[in-house]
């Protein structure tokens, strides 16, 4: 491989690594109808903590994946929407739910046969 072709490993580590957070998905899940504020993708979300969203949108916009629009209304409103990079991790999120469905059973089997191994850590 020529040096012209080579990536420098730490570089290729860090483009191609997406750090989700356990809201990450939900978050793309729910932008997926269109522009949000941040209490209304709050209240869908159910039980996310404040901090934890907030977290998740920062980290999503820094990433490419949301856009944040901030207006200069009293009270300040914000509005979250996906980018194209966005909708395309929407694509794998459905994909990755398609394959839940798909593999719950099994999923389901493996635990049970591990839990029964009952193997504690030395």
């Amino acid at each position: 491989m020529s040096a012209a072709t080579r990536l420098d490993p730490d570089l290729s580590q860090d483009i191609l690594v997406v750090r989700p957070s356990k809201w990450t998905l939900v978050v793309v899940v729910q932008l997926r109808s269109g522009t949000m504020r941040f209490n209304e993708l709050r209240r869908n979300m159910g039980g996310v903590p404040q901090k934890s969203l907030s977290q998740t949108l920062r980290e999503l916009e820094r990433d490419g994946f949301v856009t944040r629009t901030a207006y200069a209304t009293i009270p300040p409103r914000v509005d979250y929407d996906l980018t194209a990079l966005g909708r395309e991790l929407l694509d794998l999120a459905d994909q990755f739910h398609l394959f839940a469905q798909r593999n719950r059973e099994a999923v389901v089997e493996a635990r049970r046969q591990f839990d029964a191994l009952d193997i504690r850590p030395a």
